[in-house]
């Protein structure tokens, strides 16, 4: 008799492997964050892991997914791509988690992403436009916000159709999400018979703007498209006004409004940010009202898009831990988020499909006045 309940038992520890996934416990899913939580844009990493985490929390305290607690792995990777790999790859393999979640940055992904394919683990809600996350599909990767193509389309049209302007220049980070965002504006201005007028550029996490701006300076655009972190394009901005030299400055929203709007302080008014996620001040949606009540009760005031982007990743996590059901495996999972299909979180609309990677589309205009984003139809 005993040796028969040490065989059924056996039996039921290699049932239960056989059910077991990675970073999966019968209690716990563990998934890995790396961004940037100290440098110059520490300011988006840590806002998109509040946003993150509130609702991971909020979740954990009415009980979980099927009885599991979620478990995040935070590191800091600084916005350096050696960095994060590194940090990806200790995620991956030493504390091997169920899958990467709220990144920040293209070139931080873009060095991420090989780890990523190699070891097939899902990378989930990136901080990025950045269109090799999309195209071609990557059954591995799922981005919840639009692309720097949807915004640099949006912020052209206005400049050509509603302005009249002809002459657009860039001013970008020396790396891949400058290049991303740069190959949004040439795309858009292409279809327009335009080219890029004028161009300058800086270092990744640095202030060594001013050879960029006498650049394009020189050419006196009548816009410049910035695809830059806070604190270099408010020094832009800034330096351009002590030389007296104002076009129409606009950001694409990787830029971070609210440590934009801080950096720039009296300089801010009149310059213009494209969003990818509603305006927290201004919406009604339900997702806004959810959002501002779980980020104060993790301790959050006054949350903004930044931290609104990542509550947002983590509710379509949630939302596909759930349908995978309890029997959680990567491929249950990746294919939950592949299903679907114009599931409502608090008034968003999320699609996802097998050649789909962009669950949003929607771009948001906004010109900062006294300090706010204010959202805008048509930019004056």
């Amino acid at each position: 008799m005993n040796y028969l309940r040490c065989f059924i038992a056996a039996i039921w520890v290699l049932s239960f492997s056989a059910f077991a996934e990675v970073g999966v416990t019968d209690k716990t899913i563990t998934l890995g964050m790396s961004n940037a939580l100290s440098g110059p844009a520490s300011g988006l990493g840590n806002g998109v892991k509040a946003g993150t985490l509130a609702y991971f929390e909020k979740i954990n305290q009415q009980g979980g997914v099927h009885g599991r607690k979620i478990k995040v792995i935070s590191l800091d990777d600084g916005y350096e791509p050696d960095r994060a790999a590194k940090n990806a790859k200790r995620l991956i393999y030493t504390d091997k988690v169920f899958a990467l979640v709220s990144f920040v940055g293209t070139p931080t992904s873009k060095a991420v992403v090989p780890e990523v394919n190699r070891a097939k683990i899902p990378y989930i809600g990136p901080f990025t436009g950045a269109e090799f996350l999309r195209n071609p599909a990557n059954k591995n990767i799922f981005n919840v916000r639009a692309s720097y193509f949807n915004e640099t389309e949006k912020l052209v049209d206005h400049f050509i159709n509603d302005l009249g302007y002809k002459k657009i220049a860039v001013f970008i980070q020396d790396d891949g999400y400058g290049a991303a965002g740069k190959a949004g504006v040439q795309r858009a201005l292409r279809k327009r018979g335009l080219k890029i007028y004028a161009e300058g550029r800086y270092q990744r996490n640095t202030l060594d703007v001013e050879q960029g701006l006498n650049t394009i300076m020189a050419k006196q655009p009548d816009a410049v498209i910035m695809v830059g972190a806070y604190k270099a394009c408010g020094a832009f901005i800034k330096m351009a006004h002590s030389k007296n030299f104002y076009p129409k400055f606009a950001n694409i929203s990787f830029v971070g409004t609210k440590k934009l709007i801080a950096e720039l302080g009296a300089s801010g008014d009149g310059s213009y940010i494209s969003q990818v996620m509603p305006n927290p001040d201004e919406s009604t949606l339900k997702i806004i009202s959810d959002f501002k009540k779980d980020l104060s009760a993790y301790g959050v005031d006054n949350p903004y898009y930044t931290q609104l982007e990542g509550y947002l990743n983590a509710m379509v996590i949630v939302d596909a831990l759930n349908e995978a059901g309890s029997q959680l495996t990567r491929e249950g999972f990746v294919g939950a988020l592949e299903g679907m299909k114009n599931k409502d979180f608090g008034g968003l609309q999320v699609n996802f499909g097998k050649s789909d990677r962009q669950g949003l589309d929607d771009v948001y205009l906004t010109q900062i006045e006294n300090g706010k984003a204010i959202p805008i139809q048509k930019m004056k």
